[in-house]
């Protein structure tokens, strides 16, 4: 009955692990996640081949040593061929072990060096700032109104080289995309750098995966992944100031984000809102996701996230916003219409 329940357990455990967006075991879209994911399997099978000889070995021993609870257990007399033998299995798994180390070694640092060898005359450049608790995404441009900023959601190219850039604002984060590559520590004042790049098209969720305070398991982010000509036109489009309103409700959202708490955080290009202390909205809309990919990017969502966002994510640095039915329904449909 235990070894039923156990079971029963360790597979929920492994259907919860499958069912995770964090893992690259279930598609990996570039080369370096595909030679982790093999070292993965290598070391794993490994392992398990280790775990069942010891139980076995285990199991064995307790079989054959079993005696009734009123029976002392016997003293086995010593044997000198037996004790050679045991020593002898002793020093051979000891020799086993210290080689399949240094296989898994070997192993390591060749696909580390696999992994960092990626190099390109011509590729794309991404800058990635972590923040607590959210990421930006900067594209930057010699033209600096050709500079795109975005906020836990990016785009890139499939079968292009992509050059990250990382450093943090506050705390040391750690940026991960699991089906793509291993994770990278952004250092505060320090910047790093790496290259991957995705061959496979599709929406992969990333996460910080170093403990950064109170969010930090609400600290995600999304992946697009997207052929090169859809890549060029979401950058172009991005580039765009936002577009003036073009209904009375519109208008009137515009006037409540320009004169309330918003307006001191945000910037929407095109208005007077200019600051950086928060995400760019320019073009909220466009994006799946809110709140670091912890809420979609759906009306109702975004009105209760304006309104009390402690209450969705506490401890997040975007204070309570207070607003008048109306005022909250007319700014959510400003907001709504920045494509």
């Amino acid at each position: 009955m235990r070894i039923a329940r156990a079971a029963a357990y360790a597979t929920l455990l492994i259907a919860a692990g499958c069912q995770s967006n964090h893992s690259m075991l279930r598609s990996s879209a570039s080369r370096q996640a595909a030679n982790i994911e093999w070292l993965y399997w290598f070391i794993f099978w490994i392992s398990l081949v280790v775990f069942v000889l010891v139980i076995s070995f285990f199991a064995r021993g307790s079989a054959r040593s079993q005696v009734d609870d009123e029976e002392m257990a016997p003293v086995l007399p010593q044997d000198e061929e037996r004790d050679r033998g045991a020593k002898a299995g002793v020093a051979v798994a000891i020799g086993i072990t210290v080689v399949t180390l240094f296989v898994v070694l070997a192993l390591s640092v060749v696909t580390g060096k696999t992994t960092a060898g990626l190099t390109s005359q011509n590729p794309i450049t991404i800058q990635v700032i972590g923040h607590q608790w959210w990421w930006e995404f900067r594209y930057p441009n010699p033209q600096a109104d050709l500079t795109v900023s975005t906020a836990n959601e990016v785009h890139l190219p499939v079968g292009k080289p992509i050059v990250v850039l990382t450093t943090s604002r506050d705390v040391i984060h750690s940026f991960w995309l699991p089906n793509v590559d291993g994770k990278r520590d952004l250092l505060p004042g320090y910047q790093s750098a790496f290259t991957f790049q995705v061959d496979k098209p599709g929406i992969y969720h990333g996460q910080c995966a170093e403990f950064c305070g109170e969010q930090h398991a609400h600290m995600g982010f999304e992946m697009v992944a997207e052929p090169m000509d859809e890549f060029q036109q979401w950058l172009q489009q991005q580039r765009k100031s936002a577009t003036d309103p073009q209904d009375i409700t519109t208008v009137r959202g515009r006037e409540v984000f320009l004169t309330h708490a918003c307006v001191l955080c945000h910037t929407v290009r095109g208005t007077d809102a200019g600051s950086k202390v928060g995400p760019d909205l320019t073009h909220l809309a466009s994006r799946r996701m809110l709140a670091a990919a912890t809420l979609s990017n759906a009306p109702g969502s975004l009105a209760g996230w304006i309104t009390d966002p402690q209450r969705l994510k506490p401890g997040a640095r975007m204070p309570a916003n207070p607003l008048q039915p109306d005022d909250l329904q007319a700014l959510v449909t400003y907001l709504r219409s920045l494509q």
